[in-house]
This record gives C-alpha cells, sequence and structure tokens, in this order.
C-alpha cells in the first residue's frame, strides 16, 4: 500500500518549519518524552491513524518502555501500568481528541483541575500542544491513507 500523495507537510516546505518550531517547544515544556510518546500513542489509536499509531509504539519500545504497557495504552483504564499523572494526561488527551463525541463541556473543570494537580502550565501548555499537533498529524495521515511503518 502506499499513499495517496506525499505527505502535505512535506509538499509546502515552509509548513515543516513551523512544526519544527512546533516541536520545539512541546520537548521545553518539561513533560518527559515517554508520556509524550504514549499520549501520541491514544491519540493515533483513537483516531485510527496507523503510521502514528506504529511511530509512537516504536519510539516507546526504544525507550525501554515495557511491552504490556504500550500494549495497554488502549485499554489504560484497566490497566495497573499507569500512574496517576499519566492517568490525567490519557484523560486529557481522550477529552480534547474526541470533541465532537461530547454533548457537555469536552474538557471539564474536574478534568483540567486533575491535571493541574499533577502538571504545571508550562507542561500543561506542552501536553495541549502534543495532543492537538498529534490530531492535526492523525488527520494528514488518515486523509493520504499514509501505510505504517512509513518514516519522515
Amino acid at each position: 500500500m502506499s499513499a495517496r500523495m506525499t505527505n502535505p507537510a512535506m509538499v509546502l516546505p515552509e509548513a515543516m518549519k513551523g512544526i519544527g518550531s512546533l516541536t520545539k517547544a512541546m520537548a521545553s515544556g518539561g513533560v518527559g518524552n515517554d508520556l509524550l510518546e504514549i499520549v501520541g500513542l491514544r491519540a493515533s489509536q483513537i483516531n485510527g491513524c496507523s503510521p502514528c499509531v506504529f511511530a509512537h509504539a516504536r519510539n516507546l519500545r526504544k525507550a525501554g518502555v515495557d511491552e504490556d504497557k504500550i500494549a495497554a495504552v488502549a485499554v489504560w483504564r484497566h490497566a495497573p501500568y499507569f500512574s496517576d499523572a499519566e492517568v490525567a494526561a490519557l484523560k486529557l488527551t481522550e477529552a480534547v481528541t474526541r470533541l465532537a463525541d461530547r454533548s457537555d463541556e469536552p474538557v471539564s473543570d474536574e478534568l483540567w483541575d486533575e491535571v493541574s494537580k499533577h502538571f504545571d502550565e508550562k507542561q500543561r501548555a506542552a501536553l495541549i500542544l502534543t495532543i492537538s499537533m498529534l490530531n492535526f498529524f492523525n488527520r494528514i495521515n488518515t486523509t493520504i491513507q499514509e501505510p505504517a511503518g512509513t518514516e519522515w
């Protein structure tokens, strides 16, 4: 299987400059890379983005994250592998990713307070930008049918 077209961010090189700047900013937010990868994996699972699911799982393996934990990201609510901070980040990921599935506030005050217990403002900014950017990439990749295993 091949993609319908070259990734739009590659077609328009100026887009990659902006993406690079965002990526650098997110990395400076003080959230551990493993957690950012877990957040990326979960958003990508929800959106059915095969290259992103593949890439985040591979990155987590390379970082030495336990295979059971990686496999349990899709069922994190019923898995013993995640800290309270990771659970809060996963809840936020699902809320932000599933905006259209909600009839009430997508990110409730209760969820915001839970996230704020574990992450300072800079870290929350990094999480929100990461979740948002992953949803951006997921939408691009699913539209052009980018296959799993694609290298960027």
